[in-house]
């Protein structure tokens, strides 16, 4: 099965130039940066020039900026994979965060397995922008659609010429118009604006859990460490577990774990003493 490759392959180490050389090349794209792949459609669409007809292209959306719309292309690349009976988890979560490092793993991965079918012989007969734009057929009608009336409103300019109120009512139907467009264009930009303070927040959430994971483990490592046998009776491993062990509440634990040591220590000297 071409999917059951050895990880040890030299495919998997191909840097990213050649990466994007590959998908530029056949995709006739021009991509400079492997995040530009983030979305999901760039894989699609490789999977549609490898398996003709497997790829539903008009669901697949090359527009797609926020991590909602990313996800559905990963669903759709996920269901083909499925269909295929390729033996490959993607890792959703972390893809859609744009992070080159992830992504360039698995371009790595889906230029290992589109090589390996057919000897990697390019489809000639394939054309990427003919089928990207069948992906935005629906967007284009409807954008067709928006151009019809926008044609008969100029229509009933034309014909309402000689009439001074008429061309007043269009002209005010024409400043209506610009400021809905200014408007949209005001939310467009918060969304922008608002989508990237979301994605910086889970980058943040992502790195603060990354750091109590850390030190959560160095505790529980040094809590193994006195509970052993050996040492959990000597005095500084039970002042340690004073410390570990406190209450929430408790704001002077470390102050009774120096009490404690400093007298454990000086009962230890004390008993040295006597017995000489």
């Amino acid at each position: 099965m071409a999917s059951n490759i050895g990880m040890m392959d030299s495919a998997y180490f191909v840097g990213r130039n050649e990466i994007l050389t590959w998908i530029n090349n056949r995709l006739q794209l021009n991509l400079s940066r492997i995040e530009e792949a983030a979305s999901g459609a760039v894989q699609c669409q490789m999977m549609d020039m490898t398996y003709p007809g497997v790829v539903p292209m008009h669901k697949v959306n090359f527009d797609a900026k926020t991590e909602y719309d990313m996800i559905q292309n990963y669903k759709i690349l996920q269901d083909i994979f499925n269909k295929l009976k390729i033996e490959k988890h993607l890792e959703v979560n972390r893809l859609v965060k744009g992070r080159p490092l992830d992504n360039l793993e698995f371009l790595q991965w889906l230029k290992r397995y589109c090589d390996s079918v057919n000897g990697g012989i390019m489809n000639e007969n394939y054309n990427p922008l003919e089928r990207r734009s069948k992906g935005g057929r629906d967007r284009n009608s409807r954008g067709s659609q928006k151009t019809t009336k926008s044609q008969q409103a100029s229509n009933m300019h034309n014909s309402s010429s000689g009439y001074t109120v008429d061309l007043n009512k269009m002209s005010g139907q024409k400043q209506g118009r610009g400021s809905a467009v200014v408007g949209e264009a005001n939310s467009s930009e918060e969304i922008q604006a608002l989508s990237k303070e979301i994605a910086d927040m889970k980058l943040s959430v992502d790195l603060l859990e990354k750091e109590r994971d850390f030190y959560f483990a160095k505790l529980r490592d040094i809590e193994i460490l006195c509970q052993t046998p050996e040492l959990e009776d000597l005095p500084v491993v039970v002042a340690i577990k004073k410390i570990l062990y406190a209450a929430d509440t408790k704001e002077s634990a470390l102050e009774e774990a120096q009490e404690y040591l400093s007298e454990a220590i000086c009962t230890g000297a004390t008993e040295v003493e006597s017995e000489v």
